[in-house]
């Protein structure tokens, strides 16, 4: 199987959506637990988008289809950090969104770039 890294990144992403399905009021309390069931729509949506991207990621027969499911995955976590942080109450909370999106995109990052080496190939964006 190739890029192992991103189809183990693909399974943790699809472990997270599954949980946001199931348990969407998280996203509220960690974010601004005072207004918490606003956030659970946001929540089913980032579950059902993040499980659908992860399958890609996990089930891709070529690597470009694994690559493009990476991407999306690291695009959707840098903007989410970015959404999510400019709503929350205080600096703490702020810290605490951006450090677990953008931890996540860095680590999707990283596995994309190391199975794209070990296969020989540079990443692209564009």
């Amino acid at each position: 199987m190739t890029f192992p890294l991103s189809r183990f990144m693909s399974t943790a992403t699809a472990t997270y959506g599954v949980y946001a399905l199931a348990r969407p009021r998280h996203l509220g309390d960690a974010v601004d637990p005072r207004n918490a069931a606003d956030y659970d729509l946001l929540a089913r949506t980032y579950g059902a988008r993040d499980t659908v991207v992860s399958l890609v990621g996990l089930l891709g027969r070529s690597e470009r289809a694994v690559s493009a499911a990476m991407l999306i995955r690291v695009a959707c976590d840098v903007s989410d950090g970015l959404l999510l942080s400019a709503k929350a109450p205080d600096q703490q909370t702020r810290q605490k969104v951006l450090g677990v999106t953008l931890g996540w995109a860095a680590l999707n990052t990283l596995a994309l770039v190391v199975d794209r080496r070990r296969v020989g190939r540079s990443v692209r964006i564009a």
